[in-house]
């Protein structure tokens, strides 16, 4: 069985080829071929066009993340299974957590360096900071990245407060509320957060605008890990740079370097200049961890595929 790992994943194709073993050919390429059939039998990328996934010719596109809206799904052939992989809900939760405390504990008002000048200032005028415990977060999307968030919120003494299109849940971590999406704006008045993990659709698109913002305050804090364009660029950068909102933790931009690209900003607004905006380049789920778990689910689905028997997370089946 022939497997080409290609894109960013292209340098974890010998991870893969350790946890196959024998009989599977697994190949690495940073490009697809740019014409031509792709003539392999399992393809993990996690982007692919509408011309790419015309001419794969294989059985199973394998995106090596949860989110496929770089991947031209209704383009694959239908003779080819595409599924994705989790994994990542445990360093996302994390990695959300100490944005909520950093937000509350404000170690930017203390002094980088406790040396013998500062320490008898601060000393005597040693600030307050908010406590976490008794405040409300605002999830919007209550996936698996959600309830993990959840889990953890809630052991510091927050209220969860889901956001779903339905308005209901099915989890095992049982948020404090849920409301629907058309009840964002009214929520988020008794809300110190607003963590966004949904994904980006026709409908989440741009979802978080200038009311929501507001509704948040100039106390508020927005973590955005799902993607940027769930909220809009112009109503975070008006909101932020006057003052509105309080402050934002960022994972996700709305530009990315092209391959070769040396000079790019992360979006159209210099948000990534704000005093109160936490910039990450798109790390909060990579770990170790997170490579093992995914891979030991890409090569599962692999080996099934070759016996013939179902395979995990599947967004499209084969016809």
């Amino acid at each position: 069985m022939k497997i080409l790992v290609a894109g960013l994943h292209a340098p974890n194709a010998p991870r893969l080829a350790g946890l196959l073993g024998a009989g599977f050919d697994v190949q690495a390429a940073k490009t697809l071929p740019a014409q031509g059939d792709i003539g392999v039998d399992v393809l993990v990328t996690n982007r692919l066009t509408a011309d790419e996934a015309a001419r794969f010719k294989g059985r199973l596109v394998q995106v090596p993340g949860a989110g496929v809206d770089a991947i031209e799904v209704n383009a694959v052939p239908a003779s080819s299974n595409v599924c994705n992989v989790h994994g990542h809900e445990i360093p996302i939760a994390e990695y959300v957590v100490h944005a909520l405390l950093e937000h509350f504990l404000e170690p930017w008002r203390l002094p980088a360096i406790l040396d013998e000048q500062a320490w008898p200032a601060v000393y005597a005028n040693r600030p307050y900071h908010r406590e976490a415990f008794g405040n409300n977060v605002a999830i919007l999307g209550y996936g698996h990245i959600g309830e993990e968030i959840a889990r953890r919120v809630q052991a510091l003494g927050m209220g969860v407060i889901a956001v779903t299109r339905s308005g209901q849940v099915k989890s095992t971590v049982a948020p404090n509320e849920v409301v629907t999406t058309k009840e964002l704006e009214a929520v988020l008045t008794r809300c110190a957060a607003l963590v966004l993990c949904c994904p980006l659709t026709d409908e989440t698109r741009g979802r978080v605008g200038d009311a929501a913002l507001r509704a948040l305050g100039p106390q508020g804090l927005l973590v955005n890990v799902a993607r940027a364009e769930v909220v809009d660029e112009a109503a975070l950068y008006d909101n932020l740079s006057t003052g509105r909102l309080g402050r934002a933790v960022l994972d996700v931009w709305y530009r990315y370097p092209s391959a070769g690209e040396t000079s790019v900003t992360p979006s159209r607004l210099p948000l990534h200049a704000l005093p109160n905006v936490r910039g990450t380049p798109h790390l909060s789920a990579l770990t170790p961890g997170l490579l093992e778990r995914r891979y030991d689910v890409i090569a599962a689905n692999i080996r099934a595929l070759q016996a013939g028997t179902p395979l995990r997370h599947v967004l499209r089946p084969a016809a």
